[in-house]
């Protein structure tokens, strides 16, 4: 699988099929991509605020890739005239050799790009099994689930929030890596704006005391090959 950090929580996984996750792109100045330039097979959002929600309408009423999201943000697409997939927490789609499994994120998850702003439902994380299986989770607090999703689903890879102040930060990120036990980890949603400012290498060296999971700093637009 091929791994590309488009900024922010923003992800392109290319395996069997090109699965864009959480895409905040045309409003954010560190995105190395434009919109139309992004070309997926299925969309998947983690929770309904802005910088993760974000150019997901516009990419799928261009390319017709259906929005997988939690059942309140699926319904919102819906009436946007957007194809969508609803979920809720636990629950697993299929389609094509991929497995998505929606887990639980601790994180509120209005849907702002409204005024005033809609009900989005949970917030919520995903393990996306398609030969490898990767962990986004979302934005989240540490909670102890994390060791259950490690136990249960195994993730190779986990990519996790580690910005502070709106998720959890190093510290924790570095306690779920422990818990969670994914071959590789690559920190997220950190240094998009000064609120968020971190030093991924302070993640990295916590990680490195608390188990032997592979840290993997990204610049972004870097792609990492699994």
């Amino acid at each position: 699988m091929k791994i590309t950090w488009l900024s922010h929580s923003c992800f392109e996984l290319a395996e069997s099929m090109k699965i864009l996750v959480d895409p905040y792109i045309s409003e954010n100045p560190s995105a190395p991509k434009s919109v139309d330039e992004l070309d997926p097979d299925l969309i998947a959002v983690t929770h309904g605020h802005a910088d993760h929600l974000g150019d997901a309408e516009d990419i799928a009423r261009r390319t017709g890739s259906p929005v997988l999201a939690v059942a309140e943000v699926a319904k919102y697409l819906d009436r946007q005239g957007v194809r969508s997939e609803g979920m809720n927490i636990g629950g697993t789609f299929g389609v094509g050799d991929v497995v998505v499994t929606m887990t639980r994120a601790i994180h509120s998850s209005d849907i702002t790009l409204t005024d005033p702003p809609r009900c989005g439902g949970e917030a919520a994380g995903f393990v996306i099994d398609d030969r490898i299986r990767v962990y986004h989770a979302g934005d989240t607090a540490l909670f102890s689930d994390m060791r259950l999703i490690g136990d249960l689903y195994r993730p190779d890879v986990a990519l996790l929030p580690i910005g502070g102040r709106y998720t959890m930060g190093p510290r924790e990120a570095a306690i779920a890596t422990s818990w969670i036990r994914p071959h590789l980890v690559i920190p997220m949603h950190y240094n998009t704006w000064p609120r968020i400012r971190q030093d991924p290498l302070k993640f990295r060296d916590l990680v490195e005391t608390l188990c032997d999971s592979e840290v993997v700093i990204m610049e972004v637009g870097d792609a990492v090959e699994c």
